[in-house]
């Protein structure tokens, strides 16, 4: 008696809610003498009013499978609805933010211009570099196209400045200087205004046997000059590497006999 007392005592807790509790180490079937067992091969606590002992069973029953639970009683919470139906659940408390960029982090290092010859990475030189003759550019089979390659070129590779824009709206105007200067000299048409977008500046090469000798000899007799004093011992450097000058009209015309006039005006 007092072994079932002790019994009762320990599994009335344990029904007080649902009345099942399952417990499958149990191997003993002890009786209380009240309808209450501990069922070993169902393993589970019964009170006197949840169902028959296993003496109440009728003869020839099978016996439950040892692996069966109980149907589950009602929820505690039963008519709530749970916390998380209606709302995505909350981010996680302790998620962190992405970190910050470095405070003091260097911008990225730009790749050289491959135009740029090295000794200009710093930019302008204050004068050209002495006996700076590089050898003229492929012709592209445009006279003045090439001619103004050809200006840029010294301007970059000798002094490092930037070149110059093709005056394209000014080239009719420079191909009719040349042919006006061939027959009453150098700067006459550009003295007279003999045409609109004439520019402000001019050089001119007079009498030269060619296109090639006007791109790869007077050009390069007009950048040697160099800077300096008078205007009429510099002037063709000058007017080449003035700053406020921005762009260049090459014109030509052939007298004939190896008579070549050339004139680039400068705007």
């Amino acid at each position: 008696m007092r072994r079932a007392a002790l019994l009762a005592l320990l599994t009335l807790p344990l029904t007080a809610c649902e009345g099942v509790l399952e417990a499958p180490r149990v191997r003993v079937l002890v009786g209380d003498g009240d309808g209450g067992a501990v069922d070993a091969f169902r393993g589970v606590v019964r009170g006197p009013d949840l169902g028959a002992s296993p003496a109440d069973a009728a003869p020839g029953a099978p016996s439950p499978r040892l692996d069966a639970s109980p149907p589950p009683g009602p929820s505690l919470d039963a008519g709530r609805p749970a916390i998380d139906a209606r709302r995505p659940p909350p981010p996680p408390v302790d998620a962190a933010p992405p970190p910050p960029p470095p405070v003091d982090a260097a911008p990225p290092v730009q790749p050289p211009d491959p135009g740029v010859p090295a000794h200009c990475a710093d930019g302008p030189l204050d004068g050209p570099l002495p006996n700076c003759r590089p050898a003229p550019p492929p012709s592209t089979g445009d006279p003045a196209a090439d001619c103004v390659a050809r200006i840029n070129q010294f301007r970059m590779e000798c002094q490092c400045l930037p070149p110059l824009q093709r005056w394209i709206e000014g080239e009719a105007c420079a191909d009719q200087h040349a042919e006006y200067d061939s027959t009453r000299g150098a700067h006459a048409g550009f003295r007279a205004h003999i045409c609109p977008q004439g520019g402000f500046g001019q050089n001119e090469c007079p009498g030269y046997n060619g296109v090639d000798h006007v791109i790869g000899v007077c050009l390069q007799q007009m950048w040697d000059e160099g800077p300096g004093e008078p205007f009429e011992r510099h002037g063709h450097y000058l007017n080449m590497t003035n700053p406020r000058f921005s762009r260049v009209a090459c014109g030509f015309y052939d007298a004939g006999r190896g008579d070549f006039w050339a004139v680039q005006n400068f705007e």
